[in-house]
């Protein structure tokens, strides 16, 4: 419920109003007539003047905190940034700025820990989820051999190799939450140097040649390139990128169809994009793939084999060199992925180095 003024307004005005009339009343000449115009001028001047300030200088501050808290309440902080640039000389107002934007600073950083708890809360779910599925597979495996499965050989070595395949799979989700982890925590350092692209996807063009030539694939580049692609950028790291992009685009491609890497090349910088013409992604879930073990099709997923982070760690790969991932896709046409890298250093800052003698 929001203050009003005008209650207040006419209780101080007939106030004065009767104060001034009684004071006159005890001056001797001054007729009833007098005394009945002195309180109404009296009443009715304080009336405008006092709502007037009480309106301006207080019950509209108030009427703005009730707004404000009503607004914090169904979490809309718009109101935050117009406070930052109003500007007045009303105390009241600037003690009201203050609180306005304590409470929505207090509301947003209340928000943020329920959104980190329910993301830890999910996050353990998953890694919980993943860890099992390699685990309880290995000891299937291996009890069953202890059971006595082991005396046959043929059984023996059918259920050592999925074991181990099991395994397998365990230390490269061990291996990429330590990498994710690492990255995230400021704990992997970039060394920039100057790299040749067209060399290192040509490179990981060789590594996936046994994958494509199994669903008759094809990985090419989008047309002839001459003389190397040089950018400044991590070698391993980007590496590990174009590696998780491609094996990304050969799991969710049909088979008979190509994938194709080009360049756009300026002064500044280059564009890499990574082309298929897979399933696609719809939208919705493009907001959501280089989330931690996000899976648009959890089911055909696990058929596929991966540890659900290769995307977030090519996000933080692609941040740590100052650029972005942007994704484009058409659903039943295909995806593309690009990102771009810088192809000269930033200059370093100049600092004046004294001489010998400290001048």
């Amino acid at each position: 419920m929001l203050f009003n003024s005008r209650g207040v307004s006419i209780l101080l005005a007939l106030s004065i109003g009767i104060v001034t009339t009684a004071f006159l009343s005890l001056l001797e000449g001054v007729g009833t007539t007098a005394l009945i115009l002195t309180f109404i001028l009296s009443s009715s001047s304080s009336y405008l003047l006092i709502s007037i300030v009480l309106e301006f200088l207080f019950f509209k501050e108030i009427n703005k905190l009730y707004e404000v808290f009503n607004k914090l309440g169904e979490k809309d902080y718009s109101f935050v940034n117009d406070l930052e640039t109003q500007k007045s000389f009303n105390p009241l107002r600037k003690i009201n700025q203050e609180i306005f934007s304590y409470a929505a600073n207090k509301q947003q950083e209340i928000d943020e820990l329920k959104r980190m708890a329910t993301y830890r809360r999910e996050f353990l779910a998953d890694v919980s989820h993943e860890l099992k599925t390699p685990i309880f597979a290995a000891q299937g495996f291996v009890y069953t051999l202890i059971d006595g499965a082991v005396k046959d050989k043929k059984v023996r070595g059918k259920f050592l190799k999925k074991a181990a395949k099991s395994l397998d799979g365990l230390e490269m989700l061990v291996n990429d939450l330590l990498t994710l982890s690492h990255i995230e925590a400021g704990e992997i350092t970039m060394h920039f140097e100057e790299i040749d692209l067209l060399a290192l996807v040509e490179d990981v063009f060789d590594q996936f040649e046994g994958k494509t030539d199994k669903k008759n694939m094809s990985l090419q580049l989008d047309k002839s390139y001459e003389g190397p692609i040089n950018v400044i950028a991590d070698y391993q790291r980007i590496y590990q990128v174009i590696v998780n992009l491609i094996s990304n685009a050969i799991k969710y491609s049909d088979e008979n169809t190509e994938i194709v890497v080009g360049f756009e090349i300026n002064q500044k910088e280059v564009t890499i994009a990574i082309q298929d013409h897979g399933a696609g992604i719809s939208p919705e879930h493009i907001k959501r793939i280089f989330e931690r073990f996000y899976r648009i099709d959890k089911s055909r997923s696990k058929e596929r084999g991966g540890t659900g982070l290769g995307l977030a760690i090519v996000k933080h790969i692609i941040e740590a060199h100052g650029s972005s991932v942007s994704v484009t896709s058409t659903v039943g046409k295909g995806s593309l992925f690009s990102f771009k890298l810088p192809v000269e250093k930033e200059p370093e800052p100049y600092v004046p180095i004294a001489d010998e003698e400290g001048e």
